[in-house]
């Protein structure tokens, strides 16, 4: 039996995207359940976290399922992620055992694992997930790699708690300053979940250099194509924000300067400007506005924008919970084993 992970919102259709974001609203209606009894989930950290870890802890236990919380490197032995490698460095343990052992006790793997920061041909590869993917014979769940999906659909559900049908409403997604190069997972994943919602969709940023990755650009455009929405790449922030009906702020690094940040650094101090701010906010169309999470204030939005009706960040950040729930209960569903050893 072909198992089943959610690795990426690239891998499932429109129709399953909506699904789980009803199951997410329906868990959010009553959040107690069944889904997992008797089942687990390992929840495997190689980066902090807060509100992933608090919101996959809590929906595994009101699902009635259990969560083991494991730190590779830390409580946990180091993990070898290299196919043929001598391993004769740090590393304890190959992902080739590990994955396998996890899926014997476990029902459910979930992995955060953020890129390295050197080498993007390297990173974009996302070693970490895909050799849990490979190895583990239990649904593996992306908590954020290059990508954050579980964030897209808590995204995605805020949006229509508001907005009700998302089709053809303007969305854009804003890069602004951070005094650190950040990862491209969130603004990778607002590209595709936005599109894939049939959104119009106008990704702004201060210049060519801050353009993401091909393969997600490519990937937008084929899900605006398919559900009827657009996109495009904007550098003018008043055309941007003007009659939007939702900003979307993420600050990442400029990917031809991976890795050789000091080089990125003047360009980005340049561009503090791009701070979602009250003024901005009154271009649109009585836009929402909305992030991830953690925000410095006053650097990438101002305390009126974060403290205004109009920012749902906190309803976005609840509603991690929900779509977790929603995730894990559909692959448990879908797997059909009565416990991790797949019987």
């Amino acid at each position: 039996m072909t198992v089943r992970h959610f690795l990426s919102t690239q891998d499932y259709s429109r129709a399953e995207i909506d699904a789980l974001l009803d199951q997410a609203a329906a868990f959010k209606r009553s959040p107690q359940g069944q889904q997992l009894a008797g089942k687990s989930v390992a929840l495997m950290f190689f980066n902090p976290s807060m509100r992933t870890r608090t919101s996959f802890e809590l929906g595994a236990f009101q699902l009635g399922g259990h969560a083991v919380v494991l730190s590779p490197g830390k409580d946990a032995w180091p993990i070898e992620f290299e196919v043929g490698s001598v391993m004769d460095g740090d590393t304890e343990e190959h992902i080739a055992e590990v994955a396998r052992v996890l899926s014997r006790y476990v029902d459910l793997i979930a992995v955060r694992a953020f890129p390295k920061f050197v080498d993007w041909s390297i990173d974009r590869q996302d070693k970490v997930i895909e050799s849990f993917a490979r190895y583990a014979t239990v649904p593996v769940i992306n908590m954020e790699t290059i990508t954050h999906p579980c964030q897209e659909l808590a995204h995605a559900l805020a949006l229509k708690e508001h907005l009700g049908d998302l089709q053809n409403k303007k969305y854009v997604l804003t890069w602004t300053y951070h005094p650190k190069p950040l990862n491209t997972a969130v603004a990778n994943s607002a590209l595709l979940i936005a599109t894939k919602m049939g959104m119009d969709v106008t990704l702004l940023c201060p210049t060519p250099e801050y353009i993401l990755d091909q393969r997600y650009m490519a990937f937008a455009k084929t899900n605006a194509r398919e559900n009827g929405g657009s996109l495009q790449v904007s550098h003018d922030i008043e055309a941007a924000y003007s009659g939007a009906h939702v900003i979307y702020a993420k600050s990442w690094g400029a990917l031809p300067y991976f890795g050789r940040w000091d080089q990125e650094k003047a360009i980005r101090d340049a561009n503090r400007h791009f701070i979602v701010d009250e003024a901005k906010m009154a271009l649109t169309d009585n836009g929402l506005f909305s992030h991830c999470l953690p925000l410095r204030r006053n650097i990438k939005a101002t305390d009126a924008v974060m403290d205004s009706p109009a920012c749902i960040a906190i309803d976005e950040a609840e509603n991690r919970l929900h779509v977790q729930k929603a995730v894990m209960a559909s692959l448990i569903s879908q797997s059909g084993t009565t416990s991790g050893l797949g019987f």
